[in-house]
């Protein structure tokens, strides 16, 4: 064990060798230089992204280090011209598959399409996964083309994709897809109405599908290819009654789903030859709900934890040498070779954005990869406090409180930065938003207000058709809060956000005009009303009436839009004009009745930007804008 620490100590400490006294925005905010790490299957190879960023040169380089030989080889590079790559997978030793996405639009429906390529790692050919001759027995082409349901590990020629464009309405049937040139695809299953997911079991066959009927789930199972469909479970969206299948076990009728326990989301296993479906607790947490995916042994097939946590012994006994190891990170085990010797860990927390590890159990040892931001040092960056207080209501509101790194920690100018969603949450884990307002020495405060996800059913159903109300008056109470606590100047407070968090930042421009300085909004929704009416031709579009709201007057009431009167402070709007989730409309609207009104404003439309600033160009002109609006009306003295 000694041996074990001397290794990790050795290559952590090489890599802060650097004279490095202060970041710049452009440090901070660029995309990382290395993501999406994967090892193979036989632990020989990992493949990974390295981000390219230059004036030249705006794409991602698909590379792979070898374990053995410790060298690299390029595989390929991909312009960020019209793609953008979101992830790398291994369906086999010898083949890689791409992910991607661009915009588009269909029959003037915005739209976002996503495709799956395949790399020979040997020969680096790129290709389609799917051929053309599928394409043509299609009524029409998916915009969706990426959800692969499983990796087939003892057919190395094949994968499973649920897919769609086979009837003219919803419903994904299954492909056995050709991922080398040995393979040949085919239909396994046929397309059926209203199917929107399917779930394989240990003998790689799809079983369970998810059914959906405008509000209403309902799972279902299919044990053989001559049985019928059988209802497991039937439910509707948003409610108690919830159970989502997740895998199945290493034996074939042992499947895991997530349901509630106590009011919390929780990890059961049900078999499913007892009629009564029962569900045997499998991982709980008091507190939160269990989120993240389930963790699967490639060596014995058997789910052995979920997210950071295991319940299997030997898992368990590596993830505490690794944490003892490295006691000042989350460490999360990335991924395990199929013989359980190679493996990989990423190791973070909210002032270190992340290091990547490659671990080898038989030689005791845990080397550094790579460095997810080179420049990001754990010294140069703000910590974040976990802290809690009490909305109006007696309701309690977690959150994240980021001090700048300065001697003063008390009447601080502070960005108050609600997040996005607004089903999601923030965690205490690194962003770089946070950072670069912690940086320019802002305080920073994130808060959890109540429709945040993690915190039980009850918590998130309080945020369900309740945009501008509750919800927005938790951003409030916390700003009172933090300024009562005398963290805050009450002079010198900025409201930002992006998405919900930008709703959020001009709902509380119009709701509390005096309290904020200034307002930034990336991407944010201003005409609530509109928003849902955009969903009309999307087939998910009666789930999305249901979480906002269904009721259009109500829905405008609530729109930052009807009240621009009543914002009197200056406004940033930020938007990509190739959004796919809120329309570049929602900000130019506003702004052309802001700037009606008289009211201080300003406008930056990123050209091809999208809703997640994927592009490194466009994360650069947005915070160059932030930075600029900031320093005139909310200087650090």
């Amino acid at each position: 064990m000694k041996y074990f620490l001397l290794i990790i100590l050795l290559f952590i400490s090489n890599t802060h060798f650097t004279f490095a006294q202060s970041l710049t925005l452009e440090d901070i905010v660029s995309t990382p230089d290395v993501s999406s790490v994967r090892l193979a299957p036989d632990g020989k190879n990992i493949a990974y992204l390295t981000h390219i960023n230059t004036e030249a040169r705006q794409g991602v380089l698909i590379a792979a280090y070898n374990t053995d030989t410790a060298k690299s080889k390029q595989i390929s590079y991909i312009e960020n011209s019209k793609f953008v790559i979101t992830d790398l997978l291994w369906a086999s030793n010898n083949t890689l598959l791409i992910t991607a996405q661009f915009p588009t639009v269909r029959h003037n429906v915005p739209v976002t399409e996503t495709r799956l390529l395949r790399i020979d790692v040997n020969t680096f050919k790129i290709s389609p996964v799917i051929a053309n001759k599928i394409y043509r027995k299609m009524k029409y082409i998916p915009n969706i083309q990426t959800d692969v349901i499983d990796l087939l590990p003892d057919d190395e020629d094949h994968i499973l994709m649920s897919l769609g464009g086979f009837l003219n309405q919803v419903g994904d049937s299954v492909y056995r897809l050709a991922i080398t040139d040995k393979g040949k695809s085919r239909r396994q299953i046929g397309a059926k109405v209203n199917f929107i997911s399917w779930l394989t079991d240990t003998d790689n066959t799809p079983r369970i599908a998810v059914h959906l009927d405008k509000t209403t789930y309902t799972i279902k199972e299919k044990k053989s290819s001559s049985s019928k469909f059988k209802n497991l479970w039937r439910f509707e969206a948003f409610s108690k009654e919830q159970v989502w299948p997740l895998a199945f076990g290493a034996d074939n009728n042992i499947l895991y789903v997530r349901a509630l326990h106590e009011g919390k989301n929780a990890i059961y296993k049900v078999n499913l030859d007892d009629e009564d479906l029962t569900k045997e607790l499998v991982y709980f947490n008091k507190n939160y709900d269990v989120t993240g995916n389930l963790r699967r042994s490639k060596a014995t097939g058997e789910i052995v934890g979920v997210g950071y946590n295991y319940w299997d012994e030997e898992y368990k006994s590596l993830v505490s040498l690794i944490d003892k190891a490295l006691p000042d990170t989350d460490n999360l085990l990335l991924d395990k070779s199929k013989d359980g010797n190679k493996y990989i860990v990423l190791a973070s927390n909210d002032n270190q954005p992340g290091i990547y590890l490659i671990g080898d159990k038989k030689a005791k040892s845990l080397k550094v990869l790579a460095h997810k931001y080179r420049k990001l040092l754990p010294e140069l960056l703000a910590k974040k406090k976990h802290v809690s207080y009490k909305a109006r209501d007696g309701l309690k509101i977690e959150g994240f409180l980021t001090l700048p790194n300065r001697e003063r920690t008390q009447n601080l100018p502070t960005i108050i930065f609600p997040h996005g969603g607004p089903i999601s949450y923030d965690s205490d884990g690194f962003d770089y938003w946070t950072q670069f307002f912690a940086n320019k020495g802002y305080a920073v405060f994130q808060m959890n207000f109540r429709g945040s996800s993690g915190y039980g059913h009850d918590f998130l159903k309080q945020g369900i058709g309740s945009w501008g109300q509750a919800m927005q008056d938790d951003v409030e109470d916390g700003t009172r809060w933090l300024i009562n606590e005398g963290i805050a100047d009450k002079n010198n407070v900025c409201i930002a956000g992006a998405s919900y968090g930008g709703y959020a930042a001009l709902m509380g421009a119009v709701k509390t005009p005096d309290l904020y300085q200034c307002i930034i909004s990336f991407a944010g929704v201003t005409d609530v009303e509109d928003l849902v009416k955009s969903h009309r031709r999307y087939t998910h579009f009666d789930i999305v009436k249901k979480q906002i709201g269904s009721d259009y007057s109500e829905l405008w009431e609530v729109s930052p839009l009807k009240h621009a009167e009543k914002i009197t402070k200056p406004v940033l709007l930020i938007h990509g004009d190739k959004d796919r989730v809120v329309d570049v409309k929602q900000s130019k609207k506003m702004f052309k009745r802001l700037k009606s009104k008289g009211k201080p404003v300003e406008y930056v439309e990123v050209n091809k930007g999208n809703h997640y600033l994927s592009h490194n160009n466009h994360r650069l002109e947005t915070f160059r804008a932030m930075n600029a609006f900031l320093d005139k009306h909310l200087p650090i003295q």
